[in-house]
């Protein structure tokens, strides 16, 4: 059952029976030590221009504008 919900809890719960109890607490703990930039909050100017890129660029498909004049001449 890999890939389904029902695999990832029994996966989960197996880690636990054989690492401990605290398994999951130690692994996000090694991945938090191991970081160096600090994040947002260390550095507002960042976040800043980081929200600015994203909200600059749009996921939307852009509109096309067709052209009304070039259309006429060719069925012409």
């Amino acid at each position: 059952m890999a890939g389904t919900t029902d695999g990832g809890r029994r996966a989960a719960k197996r880690n636990v029976e054989m690492h401990g109890a605290d398994f999951y607490a130690r692994i996000g703990a090694m991945g938090g030590r191991k970081g160096r930039t600090g994040g947002f909050y260390a550095n507002r100017d960042l976040a800043r221009v980081a929200g600015a890129k994203g909200g600059r660029i749009s996921r939307r498909t852009k509109k096309v504008v067709e052209d009304t004049e070039s259309t006429a001449d060719i069925a012409a």
